[in-house]
């Protein structure tokens, strides 16, 4: 079924977000104005954004003369999507915001992705960023940065890794040195010169605004001018790419930041992926190498900042990977429709007509899966956004329960869609067969694109270790006691229903067989060992949740289906079955594989 008509169910029948039209932040919301937000996106990401994502990835970025250029198309879907209003969506009014929930403009971003998530990754970037200043920065530093951000005249990126250093940013060497006695004056913050060199930066340089602002990961030197080691001495720089005047105006001073040179990527072209050099001395300011940068928050405390940008980017992430899957299922459907190929098997009368391929029962088992994992995608990134907006408005009970349970949930929400919404496209593929490898047709596109997800913002095997080894350990396990009340819940409310009973019994069975496999992983001794299985239990955790989410779903199709003609909810009660029948046994393997000794039996030099 299309997106559209699948996202209205999720948000309305199952998700009840009408119950936030009655918070004071979304009074003046209803179903009909997400319904207008939503006619907007659509039509402006199929035609602004799908005509141009072929183009978008053939004509990869080129860099001249120190900066990056895109394609024609990629200024006109920045532009058209600036118009949308979209990146001030979530905002306050007097910030030129519409205060739309969480959920709703997360759900409305997806028209563009699954028309053209390169062409979009920018704007999900400038957002992020955003977001992170106006949380963390001073007065002043909202006022300059995000205002220009949200009207779409300034880009924002993060700055993290390097390149001898990805995910272990204890090890970073870019290093923030005071900018003269005065630099505590500043009207933007207190000043430094920033020094070093950042890898994988997205969208780090290009020309669809008028300025890019980085926010970058450093280390100020100590006393004895050395770096502190660990977490605990990194702080938040902003440092822009024109030099900025305090009332906000880019001064068309360059900075002392440097492309050094483009990432040449599988899929995601759209988006442009920079190595940058930071005071190398090419462009001086005031004479003097150094790029100018402005201190966020407390200088120490960047890492914490950083976080607000970095979560908010792995629900990102996971979006991106659901709706490529969705783009995947859309267009496998349609061409196992249309394409007539064989007879059905036991009724090979050679006179009789072709018939879509759609009637041959594998076809039909790889659609179910595509849409058992793009539509479950599809219902945790929506849950994790409903549970944003319980956090940021709601009461204080839900508020403090939303924290915690997106806390747990959030590397679940980023990998579980990037590593089955993946597999989905896979499917894709398979289902066109010889056509699905050509560039004729776009899921070949979809799957190269996707699979840049499972490393994106943390690859799953971090995301693995963060679950398993911080996320479900948390205050005693809170956030776990939490997530279990709700499945008990679901199940509860699924005895109730004769043909969901099953349903209800095996996930208390793989739920229980969760517990287990966490209580044996904390117990284990080398903790290494405990977590050297993380990314199968990270599998196992995903697949329980998304079978929760799915029961959940069923409970409130079992009560709305009337007939036949009700296409949407009858799919996705399919779906549910196969997901139940197909893939939640599979989580009792993987948790049976938590404390195998495999793995750190087995020595380096073998492999």
């Amino acid at each position: 079924m299309p997106y559209r008509e699948t996202l209205e169910f999720m948000l309305f029948d199952w998700l009840g977000s009408r119950e936030l039209f009655a918070r004071d932040r979304f009074a003046d919301h209803s179903a009909e104005t997400f319904g207008a937000v939503f006619d907007t996106c659509e039509r402006v990401a199929s035609e602004n954004f799908a005509p141009h994502n072929r183009t978008a990835d053939l004509q990869e970025p080129q860099l001249r003369d120190d900066r990056v250029v895109l394609p024609d198309c990629s200024t006109e879907a920045h532009n058209a999507y600036v118009a949308t209003g979209m990146l001030a969506a979530g905002q306050d009014y007097a910030l030129g915001g519409m205060q739309l929930p969480y959920i709703a403009e997360l759900a409305a971003n997806g028209f563009f992705i699954k028309a053209s998530v390169g062409l979009w990754g920018e704007a999900m970037l400038t957002v992020g960023n955003a977001n992170l200043i106006l949380a963390h920065g001073s007065e002043r530093q909202r006022a300059v940065f995000t205002a220009n951000a949200f009207a779409g005249r300034f880009s924002g990126t993060m700055c993290l890794s390097e390149p001898h250093a990805g995910s272990s940013l204890s090890d970073i060497t870019t290093r923030a040195v005071p900018d003269g006695t005065d630099c505590a004056d500043d009207p933007l913050g207190a000043r430094y010169r920033v020094f070093g060199n950042k890898m994988w930066i997205s969208c780090g340089d290009h020309d669809l605004s008028e300025n890019i602002i980085h926010l970058v990961l450093a280390k100020i030197p100590g006393a004895d001018g050395r770096l502190v080691a660990g977490t605990k001495g990194i702080s938040l720089l902003i440092v822009p790419k024109l030099l900025v005047s305090a009332d906000g105006t880019a001064t068309g001073e360059r900075n002392d930041v440097v492309v050094a040179g483009l990432n040449h990527k599988m899929g995601f072209r759209g988006a442009p992926n920079t190595a940058l050099n930071f005071g190398e001395g090419k462009y001086p300011v005031h004479g003097r190498a150094g790029a100018i940068g402005y201190l966020v928050g407390e200088a120490g405390h960047g890492l914490q900042c950083m976080f607000h940008m970095m979560n908010e980017a792995r629900i990102g992430v996971g979006f991106m990977a659901t709706m490529l899957g969705q783009a995947g299922l859309e267009t496998s459907s349609d061409y196992a429709r249309s394409r007539r190929q064989g007879r059905i098997a036991g009724r090979k009368d050679p006179d009789a007509p072709q018939v879509a391929i759609i009637e041959h029962a594998d076809i039909r088992r790889m659609l179910l899966a595509q849409k058992a994992y793009s539509d479950g995608a599809l219902a945790l990134c929506l849950y994790g956004a409903r549970l944003v907006d319980d956090r940021n408005s709601g009461d204080a009970v839900s508020a403090r329960e939303a924290d915690g349970l997106l806390d747990l949930l959030t590397p679940v929400i980023k990998s579980w869609p990037s590593e089955w919404a993946l597999e989905a496209n896979n499917f894709a593929i398979q289902v066109l067969g010889g056509a699905g490898y050509t560039r004729d047709f776009p899921v070949e596109q979809y799957w190269r694109d996707n699979r840049l997800n499972m490393i994106h913002e943390g690859t799953n095997g971090i995301q693995a270790l963060d679950l398993l080894g911080r996320k479900v350990r948390m205050r005693d396990g809170e956030a776990l006691g939490l997530l279990k009340k709700r499945v008990q819940a679901t199940i509860a409310a699924a005895a109730a229903h004769a043909g969901l009973r099953h349903h209800g019994d095996h996930l208390a069975e793989a739920f229980a067989k969760l517990e287990t496999a966490t209580a044996a992983s904390i117990a284990s001794q080398p903790p290494e060992r405990g977590l050297a299985n993380a990314s199968v239990y990270l599998n196992g955790f995903g697949h329980t949740v998304v079978a929760w989410l799915w029961l959940d779903m069923m409970i409130r199709i079992e009560s709305e289906v009337s007939s036949e003609a009700d296409t949407v909810r009858l799919g996705l009660a399919a779906a549910a079955r196969y997901f139940f029948a197909f893939e939640l046994p599979l989580a009792a393997h993987w948790f049976g594989l938590v404390g195998n000794p495999l793995i750190m039996e087995s020595d380096p030099s073998w492999l």
